[in-house]
């Protein structure tokens, strides 16, 4: 019995100890969450930029965000990240338009930087917003869930009032918005195109999405298993969209600077950014099968 208690005691003394320990000795504080940083061009505010009659730029150096403008109201497709809903506001009253006169918020892809401000701009106005099946999980989910980002690339989430098929079209007055399912950048990634007077003639304008794979798995993606076939079909229909004049989510993969104005220094049309976005996807696949 007493060999017994002698244990016992011990046990007792070595879990004192353990205890004192614990409170001398706090554990260490978890490590802190990585936020989204991005380009400072991309958080660089640039006055309205007049592209067309009725195509205006009036996100940041970095990032496109389009406000069509009719007497009927205002479409806007893409916003940038998430701290730029204000200056969107903004903007959109130096041209004219209230809040309640935006009626859509379009969209190329569920990302960070391109529909971060999204349900702000909703909000405040009450327009409504048109996407796709594949892109409203996203949506829905502020970015949570991404198939090659996880939970890296948060926004506040958006609700989607109308689901677009393939080819559909949304209308505002004399403005005809057509979308292109163009899969691959992500599972929903759109183009759009409409018409629009520049310079006195009537152009095309193509808004098409990033065609690019920043860090992704191409080859056995479990998660995108047709992850190529989708880009080579997008390709294909990228090049073959009408494109007069080609604007994209980040306006230097087109050639386009936003300064002062709106400049393409850089002449290109589809079928050169989808050339050269297969040419770069081709490389990359070839790194990855090496490795």
């Amino acid at each position: 019995m007493r060999g017994i208690l002698r244990g016992g005691s011990l046990l007792a003394l070595l879990l004192g100890a353990y205890a004192v320990s614990a409170v001398a000795q706090p554990p260490a504080p978890l490590p802190q969450l990585q936020a989204y940083e991005v380009d400072a061009s991309w958080r660089t505010p640039v006055a309205p930029l007049q592209i067309a009659d009725h195509t205006w730029q009036i996100g940041t150096r970095g990032l496109s965000a389009l406000l069509i403008k009719t007497d009927a109201g205002a479409v806007l497709i893409d916003g940038g990240m998430p701290q730029v809903a204000d200056h969107l506001l903004a903007n959109m009253r130096k041209l004219g338009v209230a809040p309640g006169q935006l009626q859509w918020i379009l969209h190329s892809h569920a990302h960070a930087d391109h529909a971060g401000p999204l349900a702000a701009v909703k909000r405040a106005t009450g327009a409504r917003v048109a996407s796709n099946a594949e892109s409203s999980h996203l949506l829905a989910n502020g970015g949570a869930g991404d198939i090659h980002f996880g939970d890296g690339l948060l926004f506040p989430p958006v609700s989607v009032d109308r689901y677009l098929l393939d080819g559909e079209v949304v209308e505002l007055g004399p403005i005809q918005l057509q979308v292109h399912f163009i899969p691959g950048h992500t599972p929903g990634s759109m183009a759009w195109t409409w018409r629009d007077m520049r310079d006195g003639r009537e152009v095309v304008i193509a808004y098409v999405d990033s065609l690019t794979a920043p860090g992704y798995t191409l080859l056995e993606n479990p998660r995108y298993p047709k992850i190529l076939h989708d880009f080579r079909l997008s390709f294909a229909k990228v090049r073959d969209l009408p494109c007069d004049l080609l604007l994209t989510p980040h306006p230097g993969a087109s050639g386009w600077e936003y300064a002062a104005s709106a400049v393409q220094g850089k002449k290109m049309d589809c079928a050169d950014y989808s050339a050269n976005a297969q040419i770069q996807l081709e490389k990359q696949i070839e790194k990855q099968r090496r490795h």
